[in-house]
């Protein structure tokens, strides 16, 4: 008795993990974005990129955009800086 209980909800458990992949795959074809929003765009990563190669300290800058000073070190490194060549291979 105990061991049918125990395969019904190993079932359901399977059904309802394949009804949200298949939920995700379809909300990813509609176009929806997972995840947080961007802290900094494009335009705001390249004005914080002017302030500290004017010699601008990196946490008035990020006091100035309303970020902690990680996120502009990591949008800094991400999003300017070109990446070497393996890891561009790699992708």
């Amino acid at each position: 008795m105990w061991q049918m209980i125990g395969v019904l909800a190993e079932l359901e458990r399977s059904l309802i993990s394949e009804r949200t992949r298949a939920g995700v795959k379809a909300a990813q074809l509609r176009g929806v974005k997972f995840g947080c929003k961007p802290k900094l765009t494009p335009q705001q990563i390249a004005h914080a990129r002017k302030l500290i190669d004017q010699s601008e300290d990196q946490q008035k800058v990020a006091t100035l955009f309303k970020v902690g000073r990680k996120t502009i070190t990591g949008r800094l490194q991400r999003f300017m800086l070109p990446r070497p060549r393996s890891q561009c291979m790699e992708r």
